[in-house]
């Protein structure tokens, strides 16, 4: 018995230790891309983004051991706090970021990879009301969402790719591409320039 509660310590410390080190990892990365905040005391306090995240963890883990109803009333308490919206179901990487977050919402199917970054007013949605197929976008690492675009359907937007301010994506946006306009239209950035600097000095992923 005391061995095995010996493990159990272990085990839970070593829980602990990596939510801590995800907490801190999500403070640095929501400053890095916060250039109204240089501190991660205020980040932690009045990011609703984060704040959103965080729960989700919480309810994503309850989601996927069964406690479905639980975690669905959490993720609406989240909802009502911080006005993000993410179905427990949808499965979110590492240092992802939500700027001001009201309006966001994150389907149930939605896959999201590392390093992502949406602006307020983004949709991740669904273009089927069939619960038996994946419904909601894939994002690879890297991908910035502009303010009120929308993407919707069972697509991927590519690793590095940057998705326009207001922009409506059906369709596949390839990496490292940019895709601005309704319906979106998708282009890369002109030969010979540094491919991630000319994505952001795309006007059209801001306004």
């Amino acid at each position: 018995m005391p061995g095995r509660l010996t493990r159990g310590a272990r085990r839970g410390a070593a829980m602990l230790g990596r939510a801590v080190a995800e907490v801190r990892e999500d403070l640095d990365a929501a400053v890095e891309r916060d250039p109204a905040t240089s501190s991660r005391l205020e980040m932690a306090l009045a990011s609703p983004g984060l704040h959103a995240l965080w729960t989700h963890r919480a309810s994503h883990a309850m989601w996927g051991s069964g406690l479905r109803l639980p975690a669905r009333l959490l993720s609406q308490a989240a909802r009502a706090a911080t006005g993000v919206e993410i179905h427990p179901g949808a499965t979110i990487g590492r240092r992802f970021f939500v700027d001001h977050g009201m309006g966001v919402v994150i389907g149930e199917t939605a896959e999201i990879g590392d390093d992502v970054m949406l602006y307020h007013g983004v949709t991740l949605g669904g273009r089927s009301l069939d619960p038996t197929i994946k419904r909601h976008p894939t994002l690879g690492d890297g991908v910035t969402v502009g303010a009120g675009a929308k993407i919707l359907g069972d697509i991927v937007i590519g690793h590095g790719a940057q998705v326009g301010a207001n922009a409506v994506v059906t369709k596949d946006v390839p990496s490292m591409a940019v895709a601005t306009g309704i319906p979106a239209a998708v282009r890369r950035p002109e030969p010979g320039l540094d491919p991630q600097q000319a994505l952001y000095d795309d006007p059209a992923i801001w306004i």
